[in-house]
């Protein structure tokens, strides 16, 4: 079921106005958004279209969505901006760029603006809030949210002996079936069981395998790292395995981009990648395919991903009220809920997940639900200060593992030294 967007904005544009009549009666006030994609695009379209209804439902009140590229790309430019005193008012931006935000005294918490209410900031899921919150304040607010979800092609699952309906549900499953669904024609192999990105941010896709292995890489400060610790080294242990020892994984970098890509042209039966891609993977997916959480190491476990909305200290008072106005609007269940359904990622608050709308969507589409119904297992990603370089420095270590060029135990305690030379000095 599809709701329309003018249903969806029923009852936002009768709600009461932050701004004063005095704002109301001088020209629109206009904040920028920078939002992290490449101009074009459907996503593209979805966005400018809300930022139209916004304005439609609030006269007095003009957003100016500017598309700035990739995640990176978008923090960079708004950071440059905010350095020479011209940041946007508002961004979407990695929920993991909390403490590089705060550290360059960039953004305001959401608690201390004005309309903004303990109900709104508490009503987001725990597992989203653990990335947006430090020093009891909310920092951001979330919006673009995802996990990692376990995706099958159930012809394969059907033609290996596998029950089509029914995914691994723990590690020892997860390697049995990966090797019951790799094809080889001789020393050829013209079919993976599994495929687990290790391109762009392996850390995210690694922070699966640590979680399920029951231990965090970070502590809730940002200011300590534990990537030597005996079960982290363990996950990547495991993850090494998958092709270097029972040989159902392609060998070296997987690339995080070609990966849906490669399971539509069935060169992979399983994959693991963001819940984002599953609008992507209905609509191209030439074959019935099944949706589950990620197996169970110790326990089951993800970590969270994607993008809270930020609001800039350069904003003025109207400029925040905006912001917090068009903020509510983006988290209001009714467009919560269709922007999760046009676009794969998770709904941020329980309350869009009971919306008609919604309710029809995961009867009509269970694998839907299946994000939302993990994030209970789900934990805080990787997120410190200086967050950009101690990541690099586990993805550096991972992919040196991976390609066989460090073991196991070595290479993280390699990242721990490095992040540890990193972070000292904010403890």
């Amino acid at each position: 079921m599809r709701l329309s967007r003018r249903t969806a904005l029923k009852g936002l544009a009768a709600a009461p106005a932050l701004a004063s009549p005095a704002v109301l009666a001088q020209a629109p006030v206009e904040i920028v958004f920078n939002y992290p994609i490449a101009v074009g695009g459907p996503i593209t379209r979805i966005i400018d279209g809300y930022c139209a209804e916004f304005e439609r439902a609030n006269p007095g009140f003009r957003v100016r969505p500017i598309y700035a590229g990739t995640y990176q790309d978008t923090l960079t430019k708004t950071l440059t901006a905010a350095r020479a005193g011209e940041a946007p008012e508002t961004a979407c931006l990695l929920s993991v760029d909390i403490f590089t935000l705060i550290d360059e005294d960039a953004i305001l918490p959401w608690d201390d603006l004005p309309g903004v209410d303990r109900a709104w900031l508490d009503g987001f899921y725990p597992a989203f809030l653990e990335n947006s919150r430090t020093g009891g304040k909310t920092w951001g607010i979330p919006f673009q949210r995802s996990t990692k979800v376990l995706y099958w092609n159930k012809e394969m699952f059907r033609e290996a002996g596998l029950d089509p309906d029914v995914a691994p549900a723990t590690w020892e499953e997860q390697v049995e079936f990966a090797r019951r669904l790799t094809r080889r024609e001789g020393e050829q192999v013209t079919r993976w069981g599994i495929q687990i990105p290790s391109s762009g941010f392996p850390y995210w896709l690694f922070q699966g395998l640590t979680t399920q292995n029951d231990v965090r890489l970070m502590n809730a400060e940002g200011n300590r790292t534990f990537f030597d610790d005996p079960k982290v080294v363990e996950a990547l242990q495991y993850w090494m395995d998958l092709s270097m020892k029972h040989r159902v994984h392609p060998p070296g970098i997987v690339e995080w981009g070609t990966t849906p890509r490669d399971f539509f042209e069935r060169k992979v039966a399983m994959m693991w990648t963001t819940t984002g891609n599953l609008t992507n993977v209905r609509r191209n997916a030439p074959f019935p395919f099944g949706v589950a959480m990620l197996p169970a190491g110790r326990r089951r476990g993800s970590a969270t991903g994607g993008g809270n909305i930020y609001v800039f200290k350069k904003a003025n008072a109207a400029q925040r009220e905006a912001a917090v106005r068009f903020a509510k609007f983006l988290t209001a269940p009714e467009l919560a809920a269709q922007w999760g359904i046009d676009t794969g990622y998770v709904a941020v608050t329980p309350a869009a997940w009971e919306t008609p709308a919604m309710k029809a969507y995961v009867a009509d589409f269970p694998a839907a639900a299946v994000a939302r119904d993990q994030l209970p297992h789900a934990v805080a990603e990787l997120s410190t200060h200086e967050n950009q370089r101690v990541t690099k420095a586990l993805n550096d270590n991972l992919q040196a593992a991976l390609t066989g060029r460090k073991q196991a135990g070595p290479a993280m305690a390699d990242a721990q030294a490095e992040a540890e030379r990193i972070l000292r000095r904010y403890r």
